[in-house]
């Protein structure tokens, strides 16, 4: 399944699309499992990230300077000269920062490897990805979107989801993990929940778009108009991805890596905060769901793509 992961993903969403379109009455009911399967996810999700490796990914040097630098520093700056140009639609533009803003932290490693980018690397700093976005994301949407922030966003569903989807999976996730280096039922318990990663990752998919399609409305064009930045986003991100690198003067492979960490976003672990927001803002899980559906077709590009513009010389 994930060495097809990306055609199953895009069969999860239109799937989801068909669902939301021709059984409109089921939204609510789907919007109810939303949590629980996302839940799960990200349990199955967190448990690929190393804890034990946060300590490891502090001594990477150049490669972890690199990685912050695209990640928090380079990319906040391409979303801030996109900002001005999106829809005006508020919903569209809290979806398209909350996505923009969070560095992937899952099936980047994968795609990374695929194109012989350094996935050991980029495994090991992904404690340190996780924990950053979620302190930076904060203050990024407040830069955005100012004062205007509090009126937008309501602070408790928002914390609640923080911590009943993000805080209590990633928790449980290193919990695994401590018992899984300690004890071989709980190593084999863990390899047995993470081959759930992809089938969890299309349930979510499907629910989540079969869910909120039907709450589109007239906020069609708007999803769509997100669509250019998206696309806007890989390319510039590849070029300045390989700029960053050799900034950093690293070698081939973590090049590549570092031109993939900088493309990718965190669009699942994001997902929850934008279910968490009201109602009238409702579009921006669509917006955050559309993005993945651009970013795994943009994946299969730079997998072929990136050792081209990276390759490895004898």
């Amino acid at each position: 399944m994930e060495r097809y992961q990306v055609p199953i993903y895009i069969g999860g969403i239109l799937a989801g699309v068909l669902v939301g379109l021709l059984a409109p009455a089921a939204g609510p009911g789907l919007e109810t499992a939303i949590n629980p399967i996302l839940g799960a996810l990200l349990y199955v999700t967190f448990l690929q990230v190393p804890a034990h490796d946060l300590v490891r990914s502090l001594r990477a040097g150049r490669f972890l300077a690199a990685t912050l630098v695209v990640n928090f520093v380079v990319v906040p700056l391409v979303v801030a000269a996109m900002f001005g140009f999106l829809p005006a639609d508020q919903a569209v533009r809290v979806g398209v920062l909350l996505v923009l803003l969070t560095p992937c932290v899952d099936y980047v490693i994968v795609f990374s490897g695929l194109a012989g980018g350094s996935s050991e690397r980029l495994l090991a700093a992904t404690p340190l990805l996780l924990i950053a976005q979620m302190l930076l994301l904060p203050v990024f949407l407040v830069l955005f979107l100012g004062s205007g922030l509090a009126d937008i966003v309501e602070l408790g569903p928002f914390l609640e989801a923080f911590l009943v989807l993000i805080v209590i999976p990633l928790a449980l996730a290193w919990a695994t993990q401590a018992w899984a280096a300690r004890r071989p039922a709980g190593a084999t318990f863990s390899r047995g929940v993470s081959t759930a990663m992809v089938p969890l990752m299309v349930a979510t998919l499907l629910v989540v778009v079969a869910s909120q399609v039907p709450k589109l409305g007239d906020d069609v064009g708007a999803v769509l108009g997100v669509i250019p930045f998206y696309l806007v986003f890989l390319a510039v991100m590849a070029v300045l991805g390989l700029i960053t690198a050799r900034l950093f003067r690293l070698a081939a492979a973590d090049s590549r890596a570092i031109v993939f960490t900088g493309a990718t976003r965190n669009s699942l672990v994001v997902l929850p905060l934008a279910l968490a927001l009201p109602d009238t803002l409702g579009v921006a899980a669509i917006v955050i769901v559309t993005q993945t559906l651009i970013e795994v077709i943009g994946m299969v590009i730079y997998v072929r793509a990136v050792p081209r513009l990276v390759p490895i010389r004898t």
